[in-house]
């Protein structure tokens, strides 16, 4: 009896020891971070497999206001004209559709991922403020560094997945069968403002506003900056060295 009793204390210390690790851990699946990077960089092909492993929603801004523009609602028609010609739409209108969808959304429970906002501090600020309220903070301010030299190439020969916003590539990274999602097998497009006029114009207005919104996160201490030339496996290696070191 004192063997069996021996026994189940060392299966409830380990059951205890487990809880405690893994436990913990559950506590803080909420990861909430914003990815940053210029058109190309690689935050469409990273950042849904951050959703998946980590169970946290991706708000791609721009998904969204493209969703917005094919329903011809008056915020997609403000934002179309915007976005063809390679500019960045207002606070007001990225503001209050990020607040709907932390609020509203529940795969947002447990976390999310930013991709496209904030684009400049004043934003920036406001999203601190709105996680404030909540009692919540950013866990990470990724940003995805790539030389602009390199992202003609990139973005030319980019294709999406309309329905999901998955991204590929027709050489770095090419779906299985050219021209067709890997998962739903629908075709994939080419979007009109990837041509290397309208990147040019893009780029400017990134570095422009994005650049003194690194800073503010560099102060912050939340910021990591990942060399986005590699190939997209080792960047998702990269980013999981980041969040796991983050949690020791």
């Amino acid at each position: 009896m004192e063997t069996t009793g021996g026994f189940q204390d060392m299966i409830k210390g380990l059951k205890d020891r487990f809880e405690k690790i893994f436990g913990g851990k559950k506590d803080q699946e909420g990861l909430r971070m914003v990815i940053m990077g210029p058109p190309g960089a690689g935050k469409g092909t990273q950042s849904p497999k951050i959703k998946e492993k980590y169970c946290i929603c991706h708000l791609a801004t721009g998904d969204m206001l493209r969703s917005q523009v094919a329903g011809k609602t008056p915020l997609g028609l403000q934002a179309k004209k915007v976005m063809e010609s390679g500019g960045l739409v207002s606070d007001e209108i990225m503001v209050g559709m990020i607040q709907d969808e932390l609020k509203n959304n529940p795969e947002c429970k447990k976390g999310f991922i930013l991709d496209g906002f904030p684009r400049t501090v004043p934003q920036a600020e406001k999203l601190d403020t709105m996680l404030a309220q909540d009692n919540k903070k950013l866990d990470h301010a990724i940003e995805l560094v790539i030389d602009d030299n390199l992202l003609l190439s990139r973005i030319t020969g980019r294709l999406i997945h309309p329905g999901s916003g998955r991204s590929y590539h027709k050489i770095f990274n090419p779906p299985k069968v050219p021209g067709l999602d890997d998962n739903t097998g629908e075709p994939l497009i080419q979007r009109p403002d990837d041509n290397a006029e309208t990147l040019k114009t893009r780029l400017v207005t990134y570095h422009n506003q994005t650049t003194p919104v690194v800073n503010y996160y560099k102060k912050k201490g939340i910021w990591s900056g990942v060399d986005a030339t590699q190939p997209p496996s080792v960047v998702w290696s990269s980013l999981l060295a980041i969040f796991d070191d983050a949690k020791k």
